[in-house]
Order: structure tokens, then sequence, then C-alpha cells
């Protein structure tokens, strides 16, 4: 009697596993926007899940779904002592519980014959009472039925329940067209559906399926050349069109619900969830987005073999991270641009639009002077002329503009704001790679990842600037919420609250309070708006009354990749940061297509139509930033023969102290040409001002037509000029010494045995670093002398000769200062 009331105690109240009882039943989840209006509905048995018999189920999918979750599931009669064992050593080994014993019959009837508090709970009682309910099913089933009810109620994921609904909800087909590659990708979510879920995380997914294919060769399912030729295989993801709106949004929200529930709690149903999504923004998103992608298509000027295909939108509330629309693709249903990946969140190279993180980086102030430099201005000129950079690989690196062209003398403001690439590379360079990652980091850019200490080469180099590194466009646009908000960084969000069918809160966001964190000095965030909303300063690349200026102040970056396969538009009021991803899923070159042309204008119409209705607000400028008159050609204080000024803002204790000498006054003789001398008659002598620029720059001020002194006279002024203290020697007027500018460090050169030795030489070149100009440059060659120079540009030719060889060079300066530069190798084969 009271082994029986035990008995009783113990399985009594269980189901019996009948058909009916093995069909779960899930009440629905409704997914809805800010407004309350119904985004989808996820009907659990009603909807995407469609019973299969085991004749309807591809052998490829039951024998992966077998080899991954139970190997030895034709071998046990429900439970496997063998594999309960196993599990017991690794966990006892490991101090946890790190693996199950869960056969598919036991996961069958936890799913669908206990009630869900019970399925989440760690006892012995409930383990015995699974193992029976696993018995008494083994005993009414044979092994294929099992398989069917397995599969049939089983979640993937992306409010996918069974085979047939994860077949129409990743690829958009039958379950009885899959093949060896996707059934085994759809066998690996089982275990995981949030991390190997491929419309988030391609790689884990392609990884898992990895693992499935090796555990069918293992078993006997199939033979290694198949499994390879399966993962090999490219996939393509769409869904079989149902009712949706923000299709993508949804899926992210789906994904966002396991993350904070777990998967097995959100395959149960039962939810109402409130998101930050406006679902009008995200129609006419959507809208947007298909409107310019066909004009793009279409553009009478177009180059042969364009693929314009993919695009993606994130709107978001700059104050608290709220997601307002998510577009991932232009056709979620379409396969034959894998609609149902979220290009929102896919990594890919931002080009040019990562720079305004390097010049916050550069001009934050407490940052300079913890890594003992001066800070960057607006007004800081940068010159934009030819560079090579060394790299950790040790050959040059030396980037280009997009124009092609070189600027000269820049302000950071133009640099910026044209987005010239040359001067951010610089900027990089002066504050080093690891300060923009510091800085990409604290703005909620999780891609970038510092080099570790076991690795010999830095993962990125000064390209980083440029977009050399990957991230995603939700990240990227939450990071351009600092420069919107003052400075402060919030993580984008989607859910407000979950509820249960009984409308008890399971969840709710962070206030945003909360959810931000001061991430960037507040003057840096408005110094950063303040040139990206100048229209002048980016006129010179752009035009003015560009499609980047909207009705209102706005402030946006392009970024377009140099290969043409991604680019951006990212931007914001005081109200919306909106970012704009263009380009292909299969990243297919787009030809021609950069982010003012493919970008933004989707960028421009979404911003438009998201701020109807609100009064146009400016940027609200913080305290500590004061304003100063500086010479445009040095970013210095002008004196009286200045000729081209602008007002500029500063932080508070940056604006310069000296004055420009670009402007100088010089005494020339007009009856002979040239500077005056001591020969020149007072009736031949006038004063005329040049902009002098250093020997950085003087061969790109020549090239413009900007008449340059003579080398020897060029740091000369007025005697009555320089003595009332208006002039002052230029910032490098008291280095010395010499820098080579070609051949770039570590080159390679190649003889031709059909070319003359003649004609294979190499340009030597070097240039003074200060004021201190020689009257001649010896250039060596394996510390020999192989040629010299006595003006500016100093500079000879050598035939190469085979081999590695040390190229240096020395001078006496003007003041009698012996003169040498750091030495470089080349490399002729």
């Amino acid at each position: 009697m009271l082994m029986l009331a035990g008995g009783y105690w113990l399985v009594g109240d269980l189901p019996a596993p009948t058909p009916q009882n093995l069909a779960a039943v899930r009440p629905s989840t409704l997914i809805l926007d800010r407004e309350g209006r119904t985004l989808f509905e996820a009907i659990g048995d009603q909807g995407k899940q469609v019973s299969l018999s085991f004749e309807q189920i591809p052998a490829a999918c039951w024998q992966a779904t077998v080899a991954v979750e139970d190997s030895r599931f034709f071998h046990h009669p429900g439970i496997d002592p063998l594999a309960i064992g196993r599990a017991a050593v690794q966990n006892w080994r490991s101090g946890a519980v790190i693996s199950g014993a869960s056969t598919i019959t036991q996961q069958l009837a936890r799913n669908t014959l206990m009630t869900v508090e019970e399925r989440y709970e760690q006892s012995l009682r409930r383990k015995l009472r699974e193992a029976w309910l696993a018995l008494r099913i083994e005993l009414r089933y044979d092994k294929q039925e099992i398989l069917a009810l397995y599969l049939n109620q089983v979640y993937y994921g992306n409010f996918a329940y069974g085979l047939e609904g994860a077949a129409q909800g990743y690829f958009g087909k039958s379950a009885r067209e899959l093949d060896l590659a996707e059934c085994s990708l759809l066998a690996g979510l089982v275990q995981n559906p949030e991390v190997y879920n491929p419309l988030y995380n391609l790689e884990s997914a392609r990884w898992r399926q990895s693992h499935v294919l090796a555990a069918m060769v293992q078993h006997g399912y199939i033979p290694r050349g198949e499994a390879e030729l399966a993962l090999a295989e490219r996939l393509q993801f769409a869904a079989t069109p149902f009712p949706i709106d923000a299709p993508h949004f949804v899926s992210y929200v789906e994904r966002q619900l396991e993350r904070l529930l777990g998967a097995e709690r959100v395959s149960q149903g039962g939810l109402r969830v409130m998101t930050t999504l406006d679902l009008n923004w995200n129609r006419q998103a959507e809208a947007a987005v298909g409107h310019r992608l066909g004009q793009l298509q279409q553009a009478k000027d177009a180059p042969p073999g364009r693929r314009i295909e993919n695009a993606a939108v994130v709107l978001l509330d700059p104050s608290s991270g709220a997601i307002r629309a998510m577009v991932g693709s232009p056709n979620y249903f379409d396969a034959s641009i894998d609609g149902a990946m979220n290009a929102a969140l896919a990594l890919r190279q931002p080009g040019s639009a990562l720079k305004p993180l390097t010049y916050a980086a550069a001009m934050d102030p407490a940052r300079a002077a913890a890594a003992g430099r001066a800070p960057f201005t607006a007004a800081t000129v940068i010159a934009d002329v030819r560079t090579a950079f060394m790299t950790t690989e040790g050959a040059p690196y030396v980037p280009q503009n997009y124009d092609m062209q070189w600027h000269g003398p820049v302000s950071l403001r133009t640099a910026l704001a044209s987005s010239y690439n040359l001067p951010a590379v610089k900027a990089l360079d002066a504050i080093g790679v690891d300060a923009l990652i510091s800085q990409a980091q604290r703005l909620g850019i999780t891609s970038f990842q510092p080099a570790s200490a076991d690795e010999q080469q830095p993962p990125y180099g000064l390209a980083l600037t440029l977009g050399g590194g990957e991230v995603s466009l939700l990240e990227l646009t939450g990071a351009y919420a600092a420069f919107a908000n003052g400075g402060y960084k919030v993580t984008p969000y989607a859910i407000e609250r979950i509820e249960d069918a009984d409308g008890k809160i399971l969840w709710r966001a962070e206030s945003p309070a909360q959810r931000t964190v001061q991430a960037l000095d507040a003057r840096v965030a408005y110094l950063i708006t303040d040139i990206l909303s100048d229209d002048d300063a980016r006129a010179p690349s752009f035009g003015r009354n560009s499609v980047l200026r909207l009705s209102r102040p706005a402030a946006v970056k392009t970024g377009t990749t140099t290969d043409w396969r991604d680019n951006w538009t990212v931007g914001y009021t005081p109200d919306l940061v909106g970012g704009v991803w263009v380009g292909n899923a299969d990243n297919t070159p787009m030809l021609g297509v950069s982010g003012i042309s493919g970008a933004g204008p989707i960028w421009r119409d979404v911003m438009e139509m998201a701020h109807k209705g609100l009064p146009a607000r400016a940027f609200r400028q913080p305290d500590g930033l004061v304003r100063a008159e500086v010479c445009i050609d040095s970013g210095l204080l002008p004196t009286q023969w200045c000729s081209r000024r602008r007002s500029e803002l500063f932080i508070a204790g940056t604006e310069p102290l000296e004055f420009d000498a670009v402007y100088r006054p010089l005494a020339v003789d007009s009856c002979r040409g040239g500077l005056a001398d001591q020969a020149t008659t007072p009736a031949c002598s006038e004063t005329r001002v040049f902009r002098v620029y250093p020997p950085e720059l003087r061969e790109w001020a020549l090239a413009q037509g900007i008449e340059q002194p003579a080398a020897d006279e060029s740091w000369r002024v007025e005697r009555d000029a320089a003595a009332d203290g208006q002039v002052t020697a230029p910032a490098d007027a008291a280095s010395s010494g010499l820098a080579l500018i070609s051949p770039d460090p570590n080159s390679v050169f190649r003889l031709s045995a059909g070319m003359p030795d003649a004609l294979q030489q190499v340009r030597l070149a070097a240039r003074p670093l200060g004021a201190n100009v020689p009257n001649e440059v010896t250039f060596l060659v394996d510390g020999q002398p192989v040629g010299r120079s006595t003006r500016l540009p100093f500079e000879t030719w050598w035939t190469l000769q085979p081999g590695a060889h040390h190229i240096s060079a020395v001078a006496l300066g003007a003041n009698g200062e012996s003169l040498t530069s750091d030495g470089l190798w080349i490399e002729v084969q």
C-alpha cells in the first residue's frame, strides 16, 4: 500500500501520452508596437506549425536530428543509461551541470506532457516523472512515430514550431524540399535557437551545422564527401509570406525574448510584448528603401553589371536608445536577396562613417592630457599631402582621398565635414589605434577588440578610421546618439515590457536615466555636431544644399568603402538619430554608388518623414565653449596680413595663443625679381605678403601656383614686422633634421630583364623638418653617397640594384647644424 501511494505521488497525476496530449497547444504571443498596434501574432499550433508524417520528413532532417540530439535513439527504450552515466561524469568533473542526458523521447515528454512550471524544475522527482513518461511513450509508439511527433513540435526559434514551420520560416519552402545543408542547419538550432539563429549570427550557425554534419558522418548516416559539399553550399534565407508588420524587427524582438526569458519559455506562448517601434515610421522607412533602390537600379547612367539589391534603416530615440524603426532588407520574403537576413544587425565595413569617433577621441582634452599630448581642435590644421605610414607588416600604407586629390593645409573642421581620408589617418596615427577602439567601445560598439597579449599583430591598423573594421548599423547608429544627446552612451533596445496571459509583468525596460552613462565630454560631442551640421565645411566634397541638408538643424556623416561594397549615411537631430546602409547581402560591389548617392537619399526621406509635426530644435550648446577668430591656413590667431579668417569654436583652454606665421610680409626686388637682398636699391624694394608654408606643404603649394620664396629666404620677415611681435616663427621652426619622403619604407621593387638599367631608377627625396633649411642634401645607399641636391625639393635618382638596401640622407643646415634622417629599407628583386 505504501509503495502504491508513493507511486501515485510520483506519477499518478501525469497525463496519458495520447496523440491529442502529445500535440502541444500554445496560446498566442502578441508583438505590439509602441501604440499597441499588432505587429505579429504568433499562434502556436495553428500558425506556422504543421504536422508531418514520418514519410513526409526528409531522411536528412531526422538523421541530422538523431545524430546530434540522441545518437542512440534507436537503441534505448526512451531513457539512455549510458548517456546518463556519461553526463554524470562530465558534470562531476566540471563541478557544474554542463551536460544533460535527455533523450529525444524525454524531450518530447517534457515539452508536451508536463506543465510549464515543472519543465524548469531542477529536481530528482521531475527527472523520474520525465523518465516514466518517456517509457510510456516508447511502449505506445514506434521510433518513427516518436521522431515525427518530436519534429512536429520542437522549437527552432524565430517563432517557428516544428520542422515545417522552420522550413517555411527560414527558407521559404516546404519541409519536403529541404536538402542536407538545410536539414543540418535546422537540426543545429534546437540546442540553442538564440545563439545559432542564422539570421543574426550566420557564423555561429555554420559552426553548429559543421558539428551536426560531423556527427552524421561519425554515426554512418552520410559519407564525408557529402558533408563537405553540404557545408560549402550557399544557403538563401527567406520566409513564406505570412501576416506580419516590421518582420525584421519582430524577428529581432523574438531573439531578445529568448535572451530575456529563455527559448523554452518563449516557445510556450502566452506573452504580450510591448515594443518601442513606431509602425507608421517603419512602414514609411520600408517605402523609402523600395523607392530609392528602384531609382538607383533604373538610373540611366548606371554602369553595366551594377547590382544594388539591399538596404537597411534604423531610427533611434537618442535620449533612451529606443528603436523606433528597423528595416533589415527591402523584402523579408525575397530569397534571391537573402531577404530574411537583417542587414541592420550584420557586421559590415562603415567606411568614413567612423571618422567622427576618431576626431572625438583626438579632441577630448582629458584624454589628451592623460596621453601627454595637446588636444586637437576644430581649427587644427592637418597637412593633406601624400604620406606613407609604416604598418605592422612592414609594408608602407599610403591612404588616398576619395577624390584622388590632395588638399594641402585643411582644418579639422573641413577634413571631417568633407570626409578627407589622409587627415583622419594622421589624426589616428597621433592618438593611436587603441584610443579609437576605446572610444568606440565606450559608445557601445562591441565588434572592435584591441590586440590580445598573445597576438603578434594587432587586429587593426590605421585604416580602422576609414572603416577597416566591421560594425553593425544598429550599434553605429547607437554610437552617434551620444553626439546628439550630449555625450551619453545609450544601448539600443526594442522591448518596453513583457506580460503573461494574465497581465503579470515578467520584464520591464529600465528608465532612460538607468540606461544611459556619460561616455563622451559634452563639449566634444557638441563640437562634432557643429562640424557635421556645417554645410559650408562639407561643401568642398558634397556641394552646398546636398541631400545631407534637412529642413531643420541636423548633423550627418556618410561612409563608402573603397570597393563599393558598402555605403552608409548616419545622422541626427536633437530628437532622432537615423542610420542607413546600402549594399548587397552577398558582398557584390555596387559600382559607383557612394554614401551620398545610395544611403543619403534614403536617410533624408526617412528623417524628413519622421520629423513631420515636430518643431525644429537647435542643438543645445553646453557650457565651457568659447569662440575665437583664427587664420584658416594655420589655425592660429590672425595677424594683420592674414586674409583668410573664420570664427571658430573651442573648448575653453584650447583656443590658440600664438599668431599665424603662414602669411608673411617679405621684401622683394621689383626690378630684378625675387626676394630683396643687399644689392636691392630702395627704389626697387617693395613689400609683398606671401603664404609661406612649411616644407611638408611646399611642393603642394607650388603645384597649386602659390608662390613660395626661395628656400634660404623662406623664413625671413621684414625687420620692423618682427620687432613689433606680431609675427612668430612657425610651430615647427625649432625642429631640425631631415625626413625621407621617397621611397616609402619597406618598398619592394622588381627589376625587368627587358628594360635598360638607366630606366630602372627610384626617386630619393627628403625635406627639412623645420626652419633650418640646408643648402645641400646628400643621399646615401648602404652608407655610400649616391647623389646630391642643392634646392627644394631635395631629390636625386638612383639606379636600382638587386638586394636589400638602406637609404638615408645627411646635410649641413644653414646655421651650421648637422642634419640627418632616419633610415629606411627597401628591397630590389
